[in-house]
């Protein structure tokens, strides 16, 4: 069966009882574990957990007081596909600049990140922010608390509880020694219980780690006791490179588990790039669809043209598509003319040509220096038809008089 992606204008599947056929046609994904339960949770205008497709989230990297620099950045990721915004709130001026970045962003989903003072989250809540992502337990004595649950829940802002292996309470760091899952587990379990002792359940969890081996021992620990949604993440995770790696490994382990319900790439760089991992990743799992997905050989001693250059150039200028499609970029006789049908589009190159092909059908020959404007040419086609919502024959024949395929199988 061909691969490809959803229709346009289709949503990415609520649960894997709705999902439709994507990238490799695995029917509701039978090849995962079903998705844990958890209670769904608003976020703004999203629903995190229940059957909601996994949300995806960064943070900006700027200074909070700089708001122009901050919007700006909220706008580039929220363009790259991100959901949710999280804020950091260091001080007393930040706190104050939330009401400005909020009236200059009204339609985006931001989060304030505060730690030990409770009146920022008031603050926070003055300024319409759509979530808190507070540890109860340190903001405060209970009446401070009480304060910020109440009025948390009055305007129905729902709270993160982000439990950090590097931060944990002394307590504990005296009672395991160090760092540990069920060191993690625990302290999660203590501000949890602080908010249901005040009647307030509309809370996310998360239990991050430098380490991912101890992250995802937590929150598989933590699945087995509580149906909160989970907010999945490693922290710290590194440069581009190397975090994008631990993150995968990490975050992938746990969604493929059916653990976890929004989730952030935590990298070294800007906030766009943590957007755009989180994508892939998702895509990889076939969890979220949007913006193509590019399969390209690794390349051989039978390569016959430059096709480093051209599935860079491909991916680069098909970065703007939102609409989910598989592309393939193949160099060789052996899997590419079967790759490129299976894919919405693809080429099959070799000996300086290349055959362009559509929905199974080959479509174009063209010249090496012709592989990237044609395809890109088809693929903005492609996109136009499939948003029109109409079926288009190509409109080349498959071969030319006297010009054979130079791609055999």
């Amino acid at each position: 069966m061909r691969r490809g992606g959803w229709a346009a204008g289709t949503p990415a599947p609520q649960s894997p009882s709705t999902a439709r056929t994507c990238v490799m046609n695995f029917s509701e994904h039978e090849h995962f574990p079903p998705r844990r339960k958890t209670r769904p949770v608003k976020v703004g205008r999203l629903t995190v957990g229940g059957d909601a497709p996994i949300v995806v989230q960064s943070m900006t990297k700027t200074d909070t007081r700089d708001v122009d620099r901050t919007v700006e950045q909220i706008h580039e990721m929220e363009a790259a596909g991100c959901e949710v915004v999280r804020l950091a709130v260091p001080d007393i001026e930040t706190a104050h600049a939330l009401a400005e970045i909020r009236k200059r962003c009204p339609d985006s989903i931001l989060v304030s990140d505060i730690h030990f003072q409770y009146k920022f989250a008031l603050i926070a809540l003055d300024a319409g922010i759509d979530k808190l992502r507070i540890n109860p337990g340190n903001i405060g004595d209970a009446e401070k608390v009480r304060t910020v649950v109440r009025r948390a829940q009055e305007q129905r802002v729902p709270i993160r509880i982000g439990v950090n292996a590097g931060s944990l309470e002394r307590r504990l760091l005296e009672k395991y020694g160090y760092p540990t899952p069920e060191a993690m587990v625990e302290s999660a379990q203590y501000h949890i219980q602080i908010l249901e002792d005040l009647g307030f359940t509309d809370t996310i969890v998360s239990l991050k780690a430098s380490n991912v081996k101890m992250a995802v021992a937590a929150y598989r620990l933590l699945a087995n006791q509580v149906d909160y949604p989970f907010h999945l993440g490693i922290t710290e995770a590194g440069t581009q490179f190397s975090g994008t790696v631990k993150s995968c490994v990490g975050i992938g382990m746990l969604l493929a588990e059916g653990i976890g319900d929004t989730i952030r790439v935590s990298l070294a760089t800007h906030p766009v790039e943590e957007v755009r991992v989180a994508y892939e990743l998702l895509k990889a799992l076939e969890l979220r669809g949007r913006g193509p997905v590019v399969v390209a050989c690794p390349t051989c001693g039978r390569l016959e043209v430059n096709l480093f250059k051209i599935a860079g150039d491909i991916e680069q200028a098909t970065k703007h598509i939102k609409m989910p499609l598989t592309l393939a970029v193949m160099g060789c006789a052996v899997n590419g003319p079967g790759e490129a049908r299976e894919a919405d589009l693809g080429v099959a190159a070799g000996r300086g040509n290349g055959m362009i092909y559509r929905e199974g059908k080959a479509i174009r020959r063209v010249k090496e220096e012709e592989i990237v404007p044609a395809l890109l040419e088809e693929i903005e086609r492609y996109v136009a038809d499939k948003t029109a919502g109409v079926a288009t024959e190509p409109a080349e024949p498959p071969h030319e008089a006297g010009s054979p395929l130079v791609v055999i199988q």
